[in-house]
């Protein structure tokens, strides 16, 4: 864990899930101030960080946001963090931040439980390309 970069946020992803890969690729074309890392939550390394922050990877279906020191966030509070983080017009979906964590859980949930079936997923985790390495711990 000591290796981990300590001025970079890090997103827990399911490394196997379309829509979360297609949100990698999304929030990697929008870093513009190079804020995020990438893991995913089936490497040794993901399963690492959840032992740290005492998240039970096997009952959360959800992906996490680690900032290494500070805190950690998951579900719908993890994307409003990420959008504030992209600034611009992103940062306005800390608007819902107005509707209680349940609902906005709610809805995450009932995506998170569909997802493999509305955009499938792949047989093993995505391979970054040579220019998005250093993305990915």
């Amino acid at each position: 864990m000591q290796n981990l970069p300590k001025n970079k946020k890090i997103i827990l992803f399911d490394g196997v899930c379309n829509l979360c890969n297609g949100a990698v690729q999304f929030i990697i074309r929008r870093d513009k101030k190079d804020v995020f890392r990438f893991v995913a939550l089936q490497s040794e390394l993901g399963i690492e960080i959840c032992h740290y922050i005492d998240v039970d990877q096997t009952k959360i279906d959800s992906i996490i946001l680690y900032n290494p020191g500070v805190a950690y966030y998951y579900k719908s509070s993890a994307i409003l963090e990420i959008g504030k983080d992209l600034g611009g017009l992103y940062s306005l979906v800390t608007i819902f931040k107005i509707l209680p964590g349940k609902l906005r859980n709610y809805i995450y949930d009932f995506i998170a439980k569909n997802r493999y079936k509305w955009y499938g997923k792949k047989e093993s985790c995505m391979i970054p390309t040579p220019e998005l390495k250093a993305k990915f711990l």
